[in-house]
Protein backbone atom coordinates (compact mmCIF):
# COMPACT_ATOMS: atom_id res chain seq x y z
CA UNK A 1 0.00 0.00 0.00
CA UNK A 2 1.42 3.36 -1.03
CA UNK A 3 1.91 5.93 1.72
CA UNK A 4 0.74 9.42 0.79
CA UNK A 5 2.65 12.21 2.56
CA UNK A 6 1.19 15.72 2.52
CA UNK A 7 3.27 17.79 4.93
CA UNK A 8 6.94 18.70 5.14
CA UNK A 9 7.15 17.58 8.77
CA UNK A 10 5.73 14.16 7.91
CA UNK A 11 8.11 13.89 4.93
CA UNK A 12 11.06 14.72 7.20
CA UNK A 13 9.94 12.02 9.63
CA UNK A 14 9.67 9.37 6.91
CA UNK A 15 12.97 10.42 5.32
CA UNK A 16 14.77 10.16 8.65
CA UNK A 17 13.26 6.74 9.34
CA UNK A 18 14.36 5.44 5.94
CA UNK A 19 17.88 6.79 6.26
CA UNK A 20 18.25 5.55 9.86
CA UNK A 21 17.20 2.10 8.67
CA UNK A 22 20.03 2.14 6.14
CA UNK A 23 17.79 2.54 3.11
CA UNK A 24 19.00 4.29 -0.02
CA UNK A 25 16.36 6.85 -0.95
CA UNK A 26 15.54 7.90 -4.50
CA UNK A 27 13.38 10.85 -5.54
CA UNK A 28 11.38 11.21 -8.75
CA UNK A 29 9.99 14.77 -8.95
CA UNK A 30 6.83 15.12 -11.07
CA UNK A 31 3.89 17.44 -11.60
CA UNK A 32 1.56 14.47 -11.86
CA UNK A 33 -0.63 13.22 -14.70
CA UNK A 34 1.90 10.43 -15.08
CA UNK A 35 2.75 8.61 -18.29
CA UNK A 36 5.23 5.93 -19.31
CA UNK A 37 8.06 8.44 -19.22
CA UNK A 38 7.51 9.11 -15.53
CA UNK A 39 7.18 5.41 -14.81
CA UNK A 40 10.54 4.80 -16.51
CA UNK A 41 12.08 7.31 -14.06
CA UNK A 42 10.67 5.30 -11.14
CA UNK A 43 12.09 2.11 -12.64
CA UNK A 44 15.46 3.79 -13.06
CA UNK A 45 15.40 5.07 -9.48
CA UNK A 46 14.71 1.57 -8.18
CA UNK A 47 17.91 0.36 -9.84
CA UNK A 48 20.01 2.43 -7.42
CA UNK A 49 17.64 2.94 -4.48
CA UNK A 50 15.57 0.48 -2.49
CA UNK A 51 13.05 3.16 -1.42
CA UNK A 52 11.62 5.67 -3.89
CA UNK A 53 9.58 8.78 -3.17
CA UNK A 54 7.58 10.21 -6.08
CA UNK A 55 6.60 13.84 -5.58
CA UNK A 56 3.45 15.21 -7.21
CA UNK A 57 3.28 18.99 -7.15
CA UNK A 58 2.09 21.35 -9.86
CA UNK A 59 4.58 24.08 -9.08
CA UNK A 60 3.11 27.56 -9.58
CA UNK A 61 6.47 29.36 -9.52
CA UNK A 62 7.60 27.76 -12.79
CA UNK A 63 4.53 28.89 -14.77
CA UNK A 64 4.41 32.25 -16.49
CA UNK A 65 1.33 34.53 -16.28
CA UNK A 66 0.01 33.34 -19.66
CA UNK A 67 0.82 29.65 -19.18
CA UNK A 68 -1.37 26.67 -18.36
CA UNK A 69 -1.19 26.40 -14.55
CA UNK A 70 -4.95 26.25 -13.97
CA UNK A 71 -5.52 23.96 -16.94
CA UNK A 72 -2.57 21.66 -16.26
CA UNK A 73 -3.96 18.08 -16.28
CA UNK A 74 -4.43 16.42 -12.89
CA UNK A 75 -5.60 12.94 -11.83
CA UNK A 76 -4.23 12.10 -8.40
CA UNK A 77 -6.01 8.77 -7.89
CA UNK A 78 -4.74 7.47 -11.21
CA UNK A 79 -1.24 8.75 -10.44
CA UNK A 80 -1.12 7.01 -7.06
CA UNK A 81 -2.22 3.73 -8.64
CA UNK A 82 0.48 3.99 -11.30
CA UNK A 83 3.16 4.85 -8.73
CA UNK A 84 2.26 1.84 -6.61
CA UNK A 85 2.25 -0.50 -9.61
CA UNK A 86 5.67 0.85 -10.63
CA UNK A 87 7.11 -0.21 -7.28
CA UNK A 88 7.45 3.04 -5.34
CA UNK A 89 6.06 3.03 -1.81
CA UNK A 90 5.84 6.75 -1.05
CA UNK A 91 4.12 9.70 -2.72
CA UNK A 92 4.87 13.21 -1.49
CA UNK A 93 1.83 15.33 -2.39
CA UNK A 94 1.98 18.69 -0.60
CA UNK A 95 -0.48 21.54 -1.07
CA UNK A 96 0.73 24.87 -2.47
CA UNK A 97 0.29 26.55 0.93
CA UNK A 98 2.55 23.93 2.51
CA UNK A 99 5.36 24.54 0.04
CA UNK A 100 4.95 28.31 -0.34
CA UNK A 101 3.47 29.64 2.92
CA UNK A 102 2.39 33.25 3.26
CA UNK A 103 5.43 35.52 3.24
CA UNK A 104 7.61 33.10 1.24
CA UNK A 105 10.46 35.19 -0.19
CA UNK A 106 13.46 32.94 -0.94
CA UNK A 107 14.29 31.65 -4.42
CA UNK A 108 17.16 29.77 -6.04
CA UNK A 109 18.42 31.10 -9.37
CA UNK A 110 21.09 29.56 -11.61
CA UNK A 111 22.59 32.20 -13.90
CA UNK A 112 23.99 31.72 -17.38
CA UNK A 113 22.52 28.33 -18.25
CA UNK A 114 19.03 29.81 -18.00
CA UNK A 115 19.62 32.66 -20.47
CA UNK A 116 19.08 30.69 -23.70
CA UNK A 117 16.58 28.16 -25.11
CA UNK A 118 13.51 27.93 -22.85
CA UNK A 119 14.90 30.71 -20.67
CA UNK A 120 14.13 33.29 -23.38
CA UNK A 121 10.41 32.59 -23.78
CA UNK A 122 9.95 31.48 -20.14
CA UNK A 123 12.18 33.92 -18.23
CA UNK A 124 11.01 32.97 -14.68
CA UNK A 125 10.61 29.26 -15.36
CA UNK A 126 13.95 27.92 -14.19
CA UNK A 127 13.98 30.01 -11.02
CA UNK A 128 10.77 28.20 -10.14
CA UNK A 129 12.27 24.83 -11.07
CA UNK A 130 15.44 25.22 -9.03
CA UNK A 131 13.53 26.59 -6.07
CA UNK A 132 11.07 23.69 -5.93
CA UNK A 133 13.77 21.07 -6.53
CA UNK A 134 15.80 22.58 -3.69
CA UNK A 135 12.74 22.35 -1.44
CA UNK A 136 12.08 18.76 -2.52
CA UNK A 137 15.69 17.84 -1.73
CA UNK A 138 15.31 19.44 1.70
CA UNK A 139 12.03 17.63 2.43
CA UNK A 140 12.77 14.17 1.00
CA UNK A 141 16.50 14.02 1.81
CA UNK A 142 17.22 11.69 -1.12
CA UNK A 143 20.51 10.03 -1.98
CA UNK A 144 19.65 10.37 -5.67
CA UNK A 145 17.07 12.06 -7.87
CA UNK A 146 16.09 10.99 -11.38
CA UNK A 147 15.22 13.41 -14.17
CA UNK A 148 14.36 12.80 -17.84
CA UNK A 149 16.60 13.74 -20.75
CA UNK A 150 13.61 15.29 -22.54
CA UNK A 151 14.02 18.28 -20.23
CA UNK A 152 17.70 18.64 -21.08
CA UNK A 153 18.11 22.28 -20.08
CA UNK A 154 16.37 21.59 -16.78
CA UNK A 155 18.72 18.67 -16.13
CA UNK A 156 21.82 20.77 -16.80
CA UNK A 157 20.53 23.62 -14.63
CA UNK A 158 19.80 21.24 -11.74
CA UNK A 159 23.21 19.59 -12.09
CA UNK A 160 24.83 23.03 -11.85
CA UNK A 161 22.72 23.93 -8.81
CA UNK A 162 23.65 20.68 -7.08
CA UNK A 163 27.32 21.33 -7.75
CA UNK A 164 27.30 24.99 -6.79
CA UNK A 165 25.26 24.56 -3.60
CA UNK A 166 26.97 21.33 -2.52
CA UNK A 167 23.82 19.23 -2.36
CA UNK A 168 24.68 15.65 -1.39
CA UNK A 169 22.35 14.27 -4.07
CA UNK A 170 23.29 12.28 -7.16
CA UNK A 171 21.48 13.54 -10.28
CA UNK A 172 20.59 10.61 -12.56
CA UNK A 173 19.52 11.29 -16.16
CA UNK A 174 17.17 8.78 -17.77
CA UNK A 175 16.58 8.50 -21.54
CA UNK A 176 13.57 10.13 -23.19
CA UNK A 177 10.62 7.76 -23.60
CA UNK A 178 8.88 8.09 -26.95
CA UNK A 179 5.73 7.07 -28.75
CA UNK A 180 6.11 4.66 -31.68
CA UNK A 181 6.34 7.60 -34.10
CA UNK A 182 9.07 9.32 -32.09
CA UNK A 183 7.02 11.92 -30.21
CA UNK A 184 8.44 12.40 -26.71
CA UNK A 185 5.92 11.44 -24.05
CA UNK A 186 4.67 14.49 -22.21
CA UNK A 187 1.70 15.40 -20.04
CA UNK A 188 1.06 18.29 -22.43
CA UNK A 189 0.46 15.94 -25.37
CA UNK A 190 -3.18 15.70 -24.23
CA UNK A 191 -3.64 19.28 -25.48
CA UNK A 192 -2.92 18.30 -29.09
CA UNK A 193 -5.76 18.07 -31.59
CA UNK A 194 -5.68 15.03 -33.92
CA UNK A 195 -4.26 17.24 -36.68
CA UNK A 196 -1.57 18.73 -34.42
CA UNK A 197 -0.67 15.26 -33.12
CA UNK A 198 -0.13 14.18 -36.72
CA UNK A 199 2.43 16.98 -37.15
CA UNK A 200 4.21 16.45 -33.82
CA UNK A 201 6.63 13.72 -35.03
CA UNK A 202 8.34 16.40 -37.14
CA UNK A 203 10.26 17.50 -34.03
CA UNK A 204 12.06 14.21 -33.59
CA UNK A 205 12.52 13.72 -37.33
CA UNK A 206 14.21 17.13 -37.51
CA UNK A 207 16.45 16.29 -34.55
CA UNK A 208 17.41 12.98 -36.10
CA UNK A 209 18.21 14.72 -39.39
CA UNK A 210 20.37 17.25 -37.54
CA UNK A 211 22.21 14.46 -35.77
CA UNK A 212 22.72 12.62 -39.07
CA UNK A 213 24.21 15.73 -40.67
CA UNK A 214 26.68 16.11 -37.81
CA UNK A 215 27.61 12.43 -37.96
CA UNK A 216 28.17 12.85 -41.71
CA UNK A 217 30.73 15.56 -40.98
CA UNK A 218 28.79 18.84 -41.01
CA UNK A 219 30.27 21.23 -38.46
CA UNK A 220 28.43 24.43 -39.38
CA UNK A 221 25.67 24.91 -36.78
CA UNK A 222 23.75 27.26 -39.08
CA UNK A 223 23.45 24.54 -41.73
CA UNK A 224 22.19 22.03 -39.18
CA UNK A 225 19.70 24.48 -37.66
CA UNK A 226 18.50 25.67 -41.07
CA UNK A 227 17.75 22.11 -42.14
CA UNK A 228 15.89 21.30 -38.92
CA UNK A 229 13.85 24.51 -39.09
CA UNK A 230 12.81 23.78 -42.68
CA UNK A 231 11.52 20.35 -41.71
CA UNK A 232 9.44 21.73 -38.84
CA UNK A 233 8.21 24.73 -40.88
CA UNK A 234 6.90 22.29 -43.48
CA UNK A 235 4.20 21.18 -41.01
CA UNK A 236 0.86 23.01 -41.21
CA UNK A 237 0.41 23.44 -37.45
CA UNK A 238 3.85 23.78 -35.85
CA UNK A 239 5.02 27.28 -34.85
CA UNK A 240 8.71 27.34 -33.90
CA UNK A 241 9.76 28.88 -30.61
CA UNK A 242 13.41 27.89 -31.11
CA UNK A 243 15.66 25.46 -32.95
CA UNK A 244 19.21 25.48 -31.62
CA UNK A 245 22.56 23.70 -31.72
CA UNK A 246 24.50 24.64 -28.57
CA UNK A 247 27.33 23.34 -26.46
CA UNK A 248 26.35 21.22 -23.45
CA UNK A 249 28.56 23.09 -20.99
CA UNK A 250 27.14 26.60 -21.30
CA UNK A 251 24.14 26.09 -23.62
CA UNK A 252 25.74 28.75 -25.78
CA UNK A 253 25.91 29.03 -29.59
CA UNK A 254 29.01 27.63 -31.28
CA UNK A 255 30.90 28.84 -34.34
CA UNK A 256 31.77 25.25 -35.21
CA UNK A 257 30.27 22.11 -33.70
CA UNK A 258 32.61 20.12 -31.46
CA UNK A 259 32.53 18.22 -28.21
CA UNK A 260 29.15 17.60 -26.58
CA UNK A 261 26.40 19.26 -28.62
CA UNK A 262 22.74 19.67 -27.70
CA UNK A 263 20.25 19.87 -30.55
CA UNK A 264 17.10 21.31 -29.02
CA UNK A 265 13.70 22.40 -30.30
CA UNK A 266 10.57 23.98 -28.84
CA UNK A 267 7.46 24.20 -31.01
CA UNK A 268 3.93 25.44 -30.37
CA UNK A 269 1.02 23.37 -31.59
CA UNK A 270 -2.02 25.44 -30.70
CA UNK A 271 -1.88 25.88 -26.91
CA UNK A 272 0.64 23.04 -26.47
CA UNK A 273 4.33 23.86 -26.35
CA UNK A 274 6.40 20.74 -27.03
CA UNK A 275 10.14 20.44 -26.41
CA UNK A 276 12.58 17.77 -27.49
CA UNK A 277 16.31 17.28 -27.94
CA UNK A 278 19.12 14.90 -28.80
CA UNK A 279 22.67 14.85 -27.49
CA UNK A 280 25.49 14.43 -30.00
CA UNK A 281 29.15 13.73 -29.26
CA UNK A 282 31.29 15.45 -31.89
CA UNK A 283 34.96 14.50 -32.04
CA UNK A 284 37.17 17.48 -31.28
CA UNK A 285 39.90 18.32 -33.77
CA UNK A 286 43.35 17.37 -32.57
CA UNK A 287 46.39 19.42 -33.55
CA UNK A 288 48.24 17.92 -36.50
Amino acid sequence: MIEVIQTISHMHQVADQLRNAGDRVGLVPTMGYLHEGHLSLITRALEDANQVVVSIFVNPTQFGPKEDLAAYPRDLDRDLDLIEKAGAKFAYVPEVEEVYPEGFATYVNVEGLTDNLCGISRPEHFKGVTTIVSKLFAAVKPHLAVFGQKDAQQVLVIQRMVRDLNFDVEVVVAPTVREADGVAKSSRNVYLTPEERQDAPALYRALQKGKALIEAGVRDPEEVVRTMRAMINATPYGQIDYVEAVDMDQLAPMSALSGQVLLAVAVYFGKARLIDNVWVEVPRKTPS
